[in-house]
């Protein structure tokens, strides 16, 4: 859990008013973009995931871009797992792929994500890599937020693989004092309200 404090620090984790992507005001913003920048901190947000997926059976790995695009590159080189990537757009030149890396029908890739909210960006992920005919069976995150993304994926078939909670996380933030009993109760109440 030291890893949560870390994210703390950096300021990857925020708490206060924020406006998301989707115009909803949040209590909390987690931008794990910064981790690029904390080397060690990257490769701890890595192994964090891989110790939830180790036991899995999995041949590939595809983070989804951007943020998982460097944690899913981490956990590649430090544990020789073969990796994909999915483009956002194909490119209207050359080969014209979504899916690049060297792969075969009938392999089974696991997604990395950084965070899972609704679980719309892993399921934008699932359906370029199956057209190539990769099988996804789970897909893994560093923070669940609890807010409906588990429930989403497993509709598509997918298993979710959390390092830790948003519960978790605020717990353990109010636990060693970086947060206070009334930030932790109003981020809850922030969670529970958005399913």
């Amino acid at each position: 859990m030291q890893l949560i404090n870390k994210l703390f620090d950096i300021e990857a984790i925020k708490f206060g008013t924020f406006t998301l992507k989707s115009g909803i005001t949040s209590p909390i913003y987690i931008d794990l973009r910064m981790i690029v920048s904390y080397p060690e901190l990257l490769d701890g947000v890595a192994e964090a995931i891989w110790r939830k997926v180790k036991d899995l059976e999995f041949d590939l790995i595809c983070g989804v871009p951007y943020t998982a695009l460097p944690i899913a590159t981490a956990i590649s080189l430090a544990h020789n797992k073969p990796m994909v990537m999915r483009r956002k757009e194909a490119k209207d030149h050359g080969t014209k792929k979504f899916i690049e890396g060297a792969f075969k029908p009938g392999q089974i890739c696991l997604v990395i994500e950084d965070l899972i909210t609704s679980g719309a960006s892993i399921v934008e992920t699932i359906a370029p890599l199956q057209d190539v005919g990769l099988k996804v069976c789970d897909a893994a995150v560093l923070i669940d937020r609890e807010q409906g993304g588990k429930a989403n994926i497993a509709s598509k078939g997918l298993k979710l693989h959390a390092a830790f909670t948003i519960s978790e996380m605020l717990h353990h933030l109010q636990t060693t004092n970086k947060l206070d009993s009334s930030t932790v109760t109003r981020v809850l109440e922030f969670i529970k309200q958005r399913p």
